[in-house]
């Protein structure tokens, strides 16, 4: 009987000692999301109030023996204030010739994939890209059509994870997990500067858990209202050493864009 009593007043003893080894965990990791959280939510809204923006972009395409071809495009986006709606954009091309005129519109959602449609004018017919699809290349580039609609803040799940130098700056480390469905990634990993609060590098790890490539931001200039934007993209694919550069130049913010310019219909007069 009394040997029986001390077992179990052992195994109580063992059961609540190991609940006290996991509370610990459980906050710091309660604690973990709700910083990483708190983090993105700085730099996401710190960009708040643009309204809308213009701005030229040249896109260059290395393959892996270094060869190029280029492309010069416009991307307009319209500013969504409501944090459960997203943003905006239509991206035109002007070149080359041969795909001058493509433009493509994204209403970015938060937990439902993205609308976006694709105009080709070779064939005069507007296209909805497959939520499916989302993962797939952008017209030959290492962005895939889901990295070109807006990083809305409640698109993901946050965890942070520590913080390191970055450049001459120091940078917060941030995991972040797409909670949309049909996403080829199952994680990403953002460093964010601790001066102006941007993002100035994401990993990008693919559905086998494995790193795809990696998007280094910089170049980074400040416009009236607080705003900031990078006029560097450099997106590099670790896997098949192909990589896009973009390069943003004159930006322009509050141009009188509005919702109609923003609809499926009006690809056909994207210019």
């Amino acid at each position: 009987m009394r040997t029986n009593l001390q077992q179990k007043q052992r195994k109580t003893l063992i059961l609540s000692t190991s609940l006290l080894l996991l509370l610990p965990a459980a906050g710091l990791a309660g604690t973990a999301e709700q910083k990483g959280y708190e983090i993105s939510a700085r730099s996401d809204r710190s960009d708040r109030g643009f309204g809308d923006s213009q701005v030229k972009l040249k896109m260059t395409l290395r393959n892996a023996a270094g060869s190029e071809s280029t492309r010069t495009l416009v991307l307009k986006t319209l500013e969504i204030p409501d944090e459960n709606v997203g943003d905006k954009s239509i991206i035109i091309f002007d070149s080359p010739a041969d795909i001058s005129g493509t433009a493509m519109l994204s209403h970015a959602k938060i937990l439902d994939a993205d609308d976006q449609w694709l105009y080709l004018p070779a064939l005069k017919r507007i296209k909805r890209i497959s939520s499916v699809n989302k993962s797939g290349p952008f017209v030959g580039s290492e962005f895939a059509f889901e990295d070109l609609t807006a990083s809305e803040l409640n698109k993901y799940k946050y965890k942070y994870v520590g913080s390191q130098a970055c450049g001459a700056m120091q940078c917060d480390i941030v995991e972040r997990y797409p909670e949309y469905e049909y996403s080829g990634y199952t994680r990403q990993v953002a460093w964010i500067d601790q001066e102006i609060h941007q993002i100035r590098k994401i990993e990008f790890y693919e559905r086998r858990g494995e790193l795809l490539k990696t998007q280094v931001m910089d170049d980074y200039r400040q416009y009236p209202g607080n705003i900031w934007r990078a006029h560097h993209f450099l997106m590099e694919n670790l896997q098949t050493g192909k990589s896009t550069e973009l390069v943003y130049a004159d930006y322009k913010f509050k141009t009188g864009l509005k919702d109609r310019d923003f609809r499926k219909t009006g690809l056909l007069r994207a210019r």
